[in-house]
């Protein structure tokens, strides 16, 4: 075994490779004649262990330990899992190889350009391989593998997948869906770019108008259809990575409607989804299939930014602001900076979408590495539905009523537009009461185990504690001692409950992770009242008659950077399910919200919030104008990590924040004699970042050898600082 990194190679310069010794000693197979050196990579989580190792190949296993598929090693003591990266002649290890164990399966299941991307990932965000080959490779099916064992593995020219003969109403759906682009300034030259072979980089800012899954309507699934298809005729693969099933689903209906199908285990097709939520089978086959190049296209969510797709020419991320699409997982990469992280690699054009505009994206136009696709304002006023916020200025001359939750304007709204069609309700919070306070001194009702929020979930439930699960039956308030509560924030659960006896005879729906149903996909387009939390909101065929969007000040609260771009992002993506306001869609902004946010919204104008933030950012030397790095954990491991890291020392801009105290809330941990974790935040210029993460690496690897004491997690862009 044997190190073999592009990063030590200067110190090998003069030193002469070892050759193999190929006579086997008595009684041991004989090694391969020819390359018989494996550079495997190993499933290993040490940092300092994130390094290529050298194994012999046994003769036995000559055809098929081939570069790309899995085997088991001997490491140390143990069986350990790896892929094999190459075979070569020589090997720089002046010892006895250990030799491979055993060829798992001779799949190649991790192709050279993924293989160059999960290192490029590592690297960029101070991860190590075998966190993001466990993202990239989803894990082995034996039944999966043996159904598509027929599919040509060793094509000759795998970027040559097969393509239908194009029939006439295929052309047509396929000339329908590339005419949504006319409607952008930009757009039409996006299509003729990609269909020529170019690799523009493209930020677009897709119209309102979510309403039916069929290419004649102005809809986000159309346009990402029409890209899909351009590419895709053109000979180019294509990855498109979604927030969640929901809009999987709403794409791939879309894409039907243009005349394609979807490969499945029994029929072929034209696109397959890879999506965790299909299970283990459903998932490799989609994998398998994408390996063996019997598609172009691969839709799906965060982990198909990933895909093995044969001559790679387009990948799009769609809703890049979603919570879905940040990784939760080390290396923490999100799927938008994955994915223009592989468009650079493979030379591939790159297409960020969204109703609303994330202010990294805005980053993007800034640089100038790409470029708007929106349309005029004017078409956008067409499409979009009549905005109005309901701030208690606004609603001064209301009276009493105008202090309610549901004010009096909101109401007679809601009852008008429930004679046309279903009305949305979006809140922010699940759940039916999730914080309460003590009803006398209105201080905060604590876990007396945890010292945890505690919330309701029902009418009459027992107060319990959101992070231990205890129930406080005998709750009294530390303060005062008074034992009844009040709501503090309501969640959508109560709101469903309110609603119901407001409007007697409506029928209420809940769409949301906690709601009884679940999330819904699609509603019926008859007068309802549809309560959803954010992102949970479900279509209807025609748009809704009106929305309300509550709680306002709820969503601009957080003390978070992102807290505006993602309020606008989650209020646009529900106004966008609105009718245009000439069919009579209006939308109402219920709530004393941030102005920023809600001039936004008034406006329909997310670019320019983003705009602004970025501008703001710059000013004050805030991400993503700079790179930053979050290293949190017990103080004494925090400090020896950051004190390795020589920009430091070496450059005038670095700058080290912290190390700062976190609450133990963040830990969850019911233990308060514990020291409190602290958390450190380094910060250097963007064109300083690589050499961060490189360092930060190398301070991890120095950690790991030396078996060092405490807990350290290292986060380059966090989420809660961008």
């Amino acid at each position: 075994m044997t190190k073999d990194s592009a990063g030590e190679q200067d110190t090998l310069l003069d030193v002469p490779a070892t050759p193999v010794r190929r006579r086997a000693a008595r009684g041991a197979a004989a090694i391969a004649a020819a390359a018989p050196v494996a550079r495997v990579t190993l499933d290993l989580a040490p940092a300092h262990l994130d390094r290529i190792f050298d194994y012999l190949v046994p003769e036995s296993m000559d055809a098929a330990a081939q570069p790309g598929v899995r085997v088991k090693v001997r490491f140390g003591s143990q069986d350990v899992d790896g892929y094999v990266l190459a075979r070569a002649d020589t090997t720089s290890h002046d010892g006895t190889l250990q030799r491979i164990r055993r060829v798992v399966s001779d799949e190649r299941v991790l192709t050279p350009e993924v293989a160059v991307l999960a290192r490029a990932v590592a690297d960029r965000w101070s991860g190590t391989m075998a966190d993001v080959l466990r993202l990239a490779v989803p894990p082995r099916h034996a039944r999966a593998e043996l159904a598509g064992a027929g599919a040509a593995v060793d094509d000759p020219d795998p970027g040559a997948a097969p393509v239908r003969t194009p029939d006439p109403d295929a052309v047509s759906a396929q000339d329908r869906v590339a005419r949504h682009w006319e409607l952008y300034r930009g757009g039409a030259a996006l299509l003729q770019r990609i269909s020529a072979g170019g690799d523009p980089r493209a930020v677009w800012t897709a119209l309102p108008g979510r309403t039916v899954a069929i290419p004649e309507v102005e809809d986000w699934a159309a346009g990402l259809a029409a890209l899909a298809r351009t590419a895709a005729s053109a000979g180019r693969g294509v990855i498109v990575v979604l927030p969640d099933k929901r809009d999987v689903d709403h794409l791939a209906r879309a894409l039907d409607a243009t005349g394609w199908s979807c490969c499945t285990a029994r029929t072929p097709g034209d696109y397959v989804r890879l999506e965790a939520d299909a299970g283990p089978s459903p998932r490799y086959r989609s994998f398998l299939s994408a390996l063996h190049a019997d598609v172009r296209v691969v839709i799906g969510t965060r982990a198909a930014a990933y895909a093995p797709v044969a001559g790679l020419g387009l990948v799009v991320c769609w809703e890049d602001g979603d919570d879905s699409l940040a990784e939760p997982r080390a290396p923490y990469a999100a799927a938008r900076d994955v994915l223009a992280l592989r468009s650079e690699l493979e030379g591939a054009a790159f297409v960020v979408g969204s109703h609303g505009r994330t202010v990294s994206a805005q980053a993007l136009l800034a640089s100038g590495w790409a470029r708007e696709v929106s349309a005029a304002r004017d078409v956008v006023r067409s499409s979009a539905p009549r905005v109005r916020a309901l701030t208690s200025t606004e609603l001064a001359s209301e009276g009493a009523g105008a202090a309610a939750r549901l004010p009096t304007a909101a109401w007679r709204t809601a009852r008008q537009a429930l004679v046309d069609g279903p009305v949305l309700v979006q809140v922010p919070r699940a759940g039916y009461i999730p914080v309460v306070a003590c009803s006398r001194c209105r201080a905060s009702a604590q876990c007396p185990r945890c010292h945890g929020p505690l919330g309701l979930a029902g009418q009459r439930s027992t107060p319990q504690c959101s992070w231990c699960g205890h129930l406080a039956a005998g709750w009294r308030c530390d303060e005062c001692g008074n034992d009844a509560l009040r709501s503090v924030r309501v969640g959508s659960g109560r709101t469903a409950e309110e609603l119901g006896r407001a409007f007697p005879g409506v029928p209420v729906r809940q769409s949301g992770a906690s709601a009884p149903g679940g999330v819904l996909s699609r509603v019926e387009a008859r007068p309802a009242l549809v309560v959803a939390t954010p992102g949970a909101e479900p279509v209807v065929d025609g748009g809704y008659a009106a929305a309300l969007l509550l709680d306002a000040a709820v969503s601009t609260a957080s003390v978070r950077l992102t807290a505006a771009e993602r309020a606008v992002g989650r209020w646009v993506g529900a106004a966008s399910l609105v009718r245009p306001a000439s069919d009579g869609g209006v939308v109402l902004l219920v709530g004393d919200a941030a102005p920023a946010p809600t001039n936004a919204l008034v406006r329909w104008d997310p670019a320019g919030l983003a705009d602004r933030e970025l501008a703001e950012r710059v000013e004050l030397s805030l991400p993503p104008a700079v790179r930053i790095a979050s290293v949190s954990g017990d103080r004494e491991a925090v400090s020896a990590v950051v004190s390795r890291v020589a920009l430091a020392r070496e450059h005038a801009d670095f700058v080290v924040l912290g190390p700062v105290e976190i609450e133990h809330d963040e830990r969850r941990t019911t233990d308060r004699t514990l020291a409190r974790p602290v958390r450190t935040v380094l910060r250097v210029p963007v064109g300083e970042g690589g050499r961060l993460a490189k360092e930060l690496a190398a301070s991890l690897a120095v950690r790991s050898a030396r078996r060092e004491g405490g807990s350290v997690r290292v986060r380059l862009d966090p989420e809660e600082m961008l």
